[in-house]
């Protein structure tokens, strides 16, 4: 799905202010049918964690988090099973994995000995049941699994939707009997996209040396930083590529395609290779 900078826009002003909560998601959605689910899903995630960016650093205060901290306290003995910590973090506007981890971390604080590293911390927000304090473990669960922007839970849909759209890629690519080598991250080397092309092709009269597959929305915040920390290294080290971004982009940002980088929303049916076109 590409979209128009104004199109975006107008989706990104209807995001100012609104929980991160999958009735707003459901909400988004009606307001704008012609778009898929999964780049609403997309752009709505980014949206909000460019806002939480904007906005963490008043959450870590000293003052802060011992005001979370006391409401939470305050909370649970009024009513231990009703989610205290959830409704802080959509009170604050802050999201409920990141309030989960706040309150968690000054809850070891104060009865633990030592303070808690960060690899403890992953660990019992990964699993609550780890943590010692049963009314705790129920708050932060609570927060994780209704938290559709941050947290752990998100974190291995991603990954997994990330991976599942590599293996998409793929196939796509065997399919068209195009050779490629892949995995080279997990082989040592450093910088790498997704596939490189053993043979280059011509997708739209643009000669393709490799592919790196984004399975999320291009806007100009994370296209920007892809070209500074990714996309323009592929390009000094093997040359012109393509950009595959499943959830679409905004228009404007595919303006590279003459100095070698190329945008796509879907796997391009046009390829012509060195002998043949594939159709």
């Amino acid at each position: 799905m590409i979209l128009t900078k104004a199109q975006y826009d107008e989706i990104a002003q209807c995001l100012v202010s609104v929980p991160p909560t999958r009735q707003s998601l459901r909400k988004l959605k009606q307001r704008f049918p012609s778009q898929s689910q999964a780049t609403l899903l997309s752009i709505f995630s980014q949206e909000y964690q460019k806002h939480i960016k904007r906005t963490h650093a008043k959450h870590h205060t000293s003052e802060a988090i011992e005001s979370y901290y006391q409401r939470y306290l305050n909370g649970v003995v009024k009513n231990g099973a009703a989610p205290v910590l959830l409704d802080l973090a959509n009170e604050v506007d802050y999201a409920p994995s990141l309030m989960a981890r706040l309150i968690l971390e000054r809850f070891l604080q104060e009865h633990e000995e030592t303070p808690p590293s960060k690899s403890i911390i992953n660990s019992m927000l990964r699993d609550p049941s780890q943590i010692p304090d049963g009314v705790l473990a129920n708050q932060v669960y609570q927060c994780i699994v209704n938290d559709c922007c941050y947290g752990p839970l998100v974190d291995c849909i991603k990954h997994a939707i990330g991976h599942e759209h590599e293996v998409l890629l793929r196939d796509l690519l065997l399919e068209k009997n195009l050779s490629f080598l892949d995995q080279l991250r997990a082989k040592g080397y450093d910088k790498t996209p997704d596939f490189i092309l053993q043979v280059p092709v011509a997708v739209e009269g643009h000669i393709i040396h490799w592919i790196e597959s984004k399975a999320s929305f291009g806007d100009e915040c994370s296209h920007h930083a892809y070209l500074h920390d990714q996309f323009w290294s592929y390009w000094n080290r093997f040359g012109p590529g393509l950009v595959i971004y499943w959830y679409g982009f905004i228009q404007e940002l595919d303006c590279n395609r003459e100095r070698g980088i190329l945008l796509k929303a879907c796997f391009p049916t046009n390829i012509v290779t060195l002998c043949h076109s594939i159709a």
